[in-house]
C-alpha cells in the first residue's frame, strides 16, 4: 500500500475558486487522484477537488506557518491583526 499524505476526501460545502495550473502539475494531480482512488476505494471524479485538501494538509504540516499563526493569535502581540 502506498503511503499518501491525503486520505479520504471529506464532502464539504465548497467555495468556488478559479486557478491556473501548469500542464505538468495538472497531469501529476490527475495521476495522484488515480492512486488515491485505488488506495481509498473512493471514486474521484474531479481531480481538481484534491487541491483544497492538499492545501489544507500543507498548511497543517508547515511549522513556520503554525508559529506565525500562534504569534498572531497571542494577545498583546505586536500585530494589528490580533484576533
Amino acid at each position: 500500500m502506498t503511503k499518501l499524505k491525503l486520505g479520504r476526501i471529506p464532502d464539504e460545502k465548497p467555495v468556488k475558486v478559479t486557478i491556473e495550473l501548469p500542464a505538468g502539475l495538472h497531469g501529476d494531480l490527475v495521476a495522484y487522484a488515480e492512486v488515491l482512488a485505488r488506495e481509498t476505494s473512493q471514486e474521484i471524479k474531479d481531480p481538481l477537488k484534491l487541491i483544497g485538501p492538499m492545501l489544507a494538509r500543507f498548511m497543517q504540516t508547515d511549522r513556520g506557518f503554525a508559529r506565525a499563526r500562534k504569534i498572531r493569535r497571542t494577545p498583546g502581540a505586536n500585530s494589528p491583526d490580533v484576533d
